[in-house]
């Protein structure tokens, strides 16, 4: 028989990998969210991971909201989001729902394979129990279960999935073998089999602590050298020379990714009984970022004499990086949030999220800023480098009177303040 795959979960994951798979497999995509599916359907994909050209050569791929039109297939790869909630915890609740529903379908033989970030064991011991619940079935001897953890970097058009060597797992070694021939029917960069689903899990959720405590790092020599009154990004350069220097940069850590996986490891360790020391460390660390960045410009108004309530303040960029519009978990919202009630105004101002995400997220409308238009506004923050900003980047609008935190410390400029 051959394969049918079934993608649930359209965002910036599951979209490149249904479009990938439809290339050469019956694929069907699905997601609950009707307007993505009309818009994908439209031939437009507003993550802007996707372009038109690319979901036309999927010959073999249907998009769809109605979970009727995946029930003939039998592999069903779960990409949904795993967010944490306010108090840092996990939420499973998306990964559960979607599990309740492919449970609710699934037919002898079937192979579910996850891909969304979990704590080594969630595979095993949250969703396969809520899958044989809700089909009567046994793991392993009906059904059977894959992970391979998403790699997707969005906003890179370099590092894309075909391109990214692929983790790949299953339930028993037969499973293994499967999944990974089926993974590299598509990624051209290779795949990686490893011996069991919670390895595979492990080693997704360590890459982007791994990133967090590193940034952590830089960002506490940021605080260090600023102390000093030497330019951070210098020191870096420097020390950069040295073949075996790791380059992290200091700067604001957001996003699904980064800023959220370490919470889950951080779950699993607390229920076993271990506090980690190092990785919440760096958690705190990068999540005050935000208020220390609000702080040095309080500062840099004082020494020039410049009267906060009276001054009017431009955040430029508004996703959690670059070059993407992806505003989840952004932690430019902290900065702005720190100074809505310090300035007289603040405007907002980013050309890559979408208009709705942003009044959804800072709970005002963003407007379109002009190279001319800088020079209005007493402080400007720059929190995110988007391509768009690239003219910016000279310093040549800066007048003596401004204040200007350049977070990515891009701008040619030695009147900017920078982490």
């Amino acid at each position: 028989m051959e394969n049918k795959i079934a993608v649930i979960g359209l965002g910036y994951v599951g979209l490149p990998l249904a479009v990938e798979f439809g290339k050469k497999i019956e694929t069907v995509g699905f997601d609950i969210n009707l307007k993505r599916i009309k818009e994908l359907n439209n031939k437009f994909d507003s993550t802007g991971e996707i372009s038109a050209k690319d979901l036309d050569t999927a010959k073999k791929l249907i998009l769809t909201d109605n979970s009727s039109r995946i029930s003939d297939c039998n592999i069903y790869i779960i990409t949904v989001p795993t967010p944490i909630d306010e108090s840092n915890i996990p939420d499973l609740t998306p990964i559960e729902s979607a599990s309740r529903m492919v449970g609710g379908i699934l037919k002898m033989g079937d192979i579910v394979i996850y891909e969304s970030t979990v704590f080594p064991g969630c595979t095993e011991e949250v969703c396969v129990p809520i899958l044989e619940e809700n089909s009567g079935f046994k793991y392993n001897n009906d059904f059977y279960c894959g992970y391979s953890p998403e790699r997707i970097n969005p906003g890179d058009k370099e590092h894309t999935l075909t391109k990214i060597k692929k983790i790949t797992s299953g339930s028993t070694p037969e499973i293994a073998k499967v999944v990974d021939d089926l993974y590299a029917s598509i990624i051209t960069a290779g795949t990686y089999s490893v011996s069991c689903i919670k390895i595979a899990e492990a080693a997704k959720v360590i890459e982007n602590t791994q990133r967090d405590i590193n940034i952590a790092f830089v960002n506490e020599l940021s605080l260090i050298f600023n102390k000093m009154g030497i330019k951070t990004s210098e020191v870096l350069d420097a020390a950069a020379t040295k073949w075996n220097f790791l380059n992290f940069r200091p700067g604001l850590v957001g996003g699904h990714c980064i800023g959220v996986d370490p919470y889950y490891l951080t779950h699993k360790s607390e229920a076993l009984g271990y506090t980690p020391e190092i990785i919440l460390s760096g958690r705190r660390l990068n999540d005050r970022m935000g208020k220390y960045i609000s702080d040095r410009i309080t500062s840099a108004l004082e020494a020039k004499n410049i009267n906060q309530r009276e001054s009017n303040c431009l955040i430029l960029g508004l996703t959690f990086k670059e070059n993407c519009s992806d505003v989840r978990n952004t932690k430019v919202l902290d900065i702005y949030k720190d100074v809505l009630d310090k300035f007289q105004y603040v405007d907002i101002s980013d050309p890559r999220a979408l208009k709705e995400d942003i009044f959804r997220v800072y709970g005002k409308n963003s407007i379109t800023i002009q190279q001319s238009d800088l020079n209005k506004y007493d402080i400007v923050i720059l929190a995110v480098n988007h391509s768009e900003y690239e003219p910016f980047y000279s310093g040549q609008w800066i007048s003596a009177n401004q204040v200007i935190f350049d977070v990515k410390s891009v701008i040619m400029s030695d009147k900017v303040l920078s982490l």
